[in-house]
């Protein structure tokens, strides 16, 4: 194996990148992957999954590495199975957030995710989950705030996700940020926390820093990452807000986008 690999550092996001659509990971993209990290390289997962939506994946690919999950909120030993380092949102900032958002577009359906590695996801009504992800279902919006929480997920009856997310920041950019991760998913989070936060955070316990990194992602929550990264590769289904910022556009999740450009760099 050649070890001129020009990458030390190799992030993927999960849904829409690193997984296909029935959420397998293609032996191809195992193969490259795992010829890239033996080179030398370290694979980092940076998703917005929280841990406990993330570890049967990891598992599943054997992976021991560290993985950030929660949109960087959870740096996470896949290896030793626990949280190293983990972020919650503020309760007063986020329902100041929540009242803000409200004012401008009325109800929001809400889901959340609670921290820790066994951490539920609340869902409450009207929102609409995909999936056969596991969820607690809550009633009073006064439950959610029983336990620390990552983040809030928020849904309208009539918004699109763009014009959610666009309305949100408008709102209530001051008090969280907010992050759209996928079909559906309206994020409201720590103030400055980013999958960038979570990703330079777990590189520098490996010793490895942007300049090392080439990212891998598909929605407009990997923009922070590519802007971190030294070389951002967006996948062809890529949100065009992501497409339009990266060094590379690469084949879809379902045709091997990731390996596509693993094995041109391997040579």
């Amino acid at each position: 194996m050649s070890s001129g690999f020009p990458f030390r550092l190799i992030a993927t996001d999960l849904d829409g990148t690193l997984l296909r659509s029935d959420e397998s990971i293609s032996r191809r993209t195992r193969e490259a992957l795992a010829a890239a990290t033996a080179t030398g390289a370290a694979h980092i997962v940076v998703t917005g999954r929280a841990v406990p939506w993330t570890r049967h994946i990891l598992d599943d690919l054997g992976y021991d590495g560290l993985a950030v999950c929660g949109q960087g909120a959870q740096v996470y030993d896949a290896g030793e199975h626990r949280l190293l380092t983990s972020v919650t949102l503020d309760r007063q900032l986020a329902g100041v957030a929540l009242a803000k958002i409200e004012a401008e577009v009325g109800p929001l359906y809400l889901a959340a995710s609670r921290d820790g590695l066994d951490g539920e996801v609340l869902v409450g009504p009207g929102y609409a989950t995909k999936g056969a992800l596991p969820a607690t279902p809550f009633t009073d919006a006064s439950d959610l705030w029983t336990a620390p929480l990552n983040k809030i997920y928020i849904q309208h009856p009539t918004l699109s996700d763009d014009d959610l997310a666009e309305v949100a920041r408008r709102a209530a950019g001051g008090f969280v940020t907010v992050a759209m991760a996928g079909e559906g998913l309206v994020e409201l989070l720590p103030l400055g926390l980013s999958k960038a936060t979570g990703l330079s955070l777990a590189a520098r316990r490996l010793g490895l820093k942007a300049a090392d990194t080439i990212a891998f992602g598909d929605m407009p929550n990997d923009i922070p990452m590519f802007a971190w990264a030294a070389r951002g590769v967006a996948m062809a289904n890529a949100h065009e807000d992501l497409r339009a910022i990266a060094d590379e556009v690469t084949a879809s999740n379902e045709e091997d986008g990731i390996a596509v450009v693993l094995e041109r760099l391997l040579g």
